[in-house]
């Protein structure tokens, strides 16, 4: 008999017994085992190229605004800034997503190998189940894909300071499903992403803060103006201070007169996690600035401008400008003769 003959029988023996090894309870248990190990190796592997890319990304911006502390990007371009943050978040994300669709696949290929035909037999139960389910679950529908759009979108963030009408605070994790957010007691909030219907995120861009004081009726309000704009101004140039601002403070003029008081707005654009910051040195220079001159203030505050006023102060104090109309002299003295002679 020809030696490859029986080398193919044997390897023929061989696969037929190992075949039926695993036909029986015990190699049953050894296929799902296998495969839950490799549905735990898979992920981990997944979940390490997740984090090592966000960590390069992140690693990535501090080292080209040679910096060693995410914090220390607060004085770094917004898009810097923004680029951590949004790494971050979808690195979260996309580890949420694997988990999830690891644990699906891995179930289903369970479920085959214990009971093969379980899933054809039970069809039709399974569309009714599958459809029960499905009504069932709108709501985790609709929290999973309004949480991937607001990640997609970038209308938030890992750290970035929200309003989401449940809560107000530091997101500190943002899953397919919910969101965390650490308030200021705190408190941490449990938020569902369907649930959320409108988003305040004051972390992006910029922030204006908004100060205004009251000095009594009869001060000579122009030079009080004048050196309170002096003092602001001079700390914006300040090298401690500078990277905080994104312009020049202005003071916006009188707010209102009454019959004891005489209210001044001042505002200075600045970065959004420098905004206390800025307004409690702003308040203190202030403060000084009076005492200097013999001025005692009434009240010294931050407002928050909201409706019409909040929407037509969004550009600023500046006037828009616009083109100017030429007007002929001429044209100009036929139509006052005509008029004239009209009358």
């Amino acid at each position: 008999m020809p030696r490859g003959y029986t080398h193919n029988v044997r390897h023929t023996e061989f696969w037929s017994s190992l075949d039926g090894f695993f036909s029986t309870p015990l190699g049953t248990l050894v296929r799902v085992v296998v495969i839950v190990a490799v549905a735990i190796g898979v992920a981990w592997l997944l979940h390490i190229v997740i984090r090592r890319s966000v960590v390069s990304i992140v690693s990535g911006v501090k080292k080209g605004h040679g910096v060693d502390d995410t914090q220390a990007l607060a004085v770094s371009p917004l898009a810097a800034v923004r680029v951590v943050q949004r790494t971050r978040t979808l690195g979260s994300v996309l580890s949420n997503i694997v988990n999830v669709v690891i644990v699906v696949i891995t179930v289903l290929l369970v479920i085959h190998v214990v009971a093969p035909g379980i899933l054809g037999s039970f069809a039709l139960l399974s569309a009714a189940v599958g459809a029960g389910l499905g009504f069932g679950a709108q709501n985790i529908v609709k929290d999973v894909l309004n949480g991937i759009f607001m990640v997609i979108e970038d209308q938030l963030g890992v750290g970035d300071v929200v309003d989401v009408g449940f809560a107000t605070g530091v997101v500190e994790k943002v899953g397919i499903r919910i969101t965390q957010v650490r308030d200021v007691n705190g408190v941490l909030w449990f938020v569902r992403n369907g649930e959320v219907l409108r988003v305040g995120n004051m972390s992006q861009g910029w922030s204006r803060l908004i100060i205004d004081l009251a000095v009594p009726v009869g001060v000579d309000v122009d030079h009080v103006k004048e050196q309170l704009l002096t003092a602001a101004r001079a700390l914006a140039q300040e090298a401690k201070w500078r990277p905080h601002f994104l312009d020049t403070p202005e003071a916006w003029g009188i707010e209102s007169v009454s019959d004891e008081a005489v209210v001044l707005r001042l505002v200075a654009k600045t970065r959004t996690s420098s905004k206390d910051d800025v307004g409690r040195e702003l308040r203190s220079r202030f403060t000084d600035v009076l005492h200097e001159l013999d001025v005692a203030p009434l009240s010294l505050e931050t407002v928050i401008l909201a409706g019409w006023e909040g929407a037509g102060s969004v550009g600023g104090a500046r006037p828009p400008r616009t083109k100017p109309v030429m007007v002929n002299p001429s044209k100009l003295g036929r139509k006052k003769r005509t008029a004239k002679g009209e009358r």
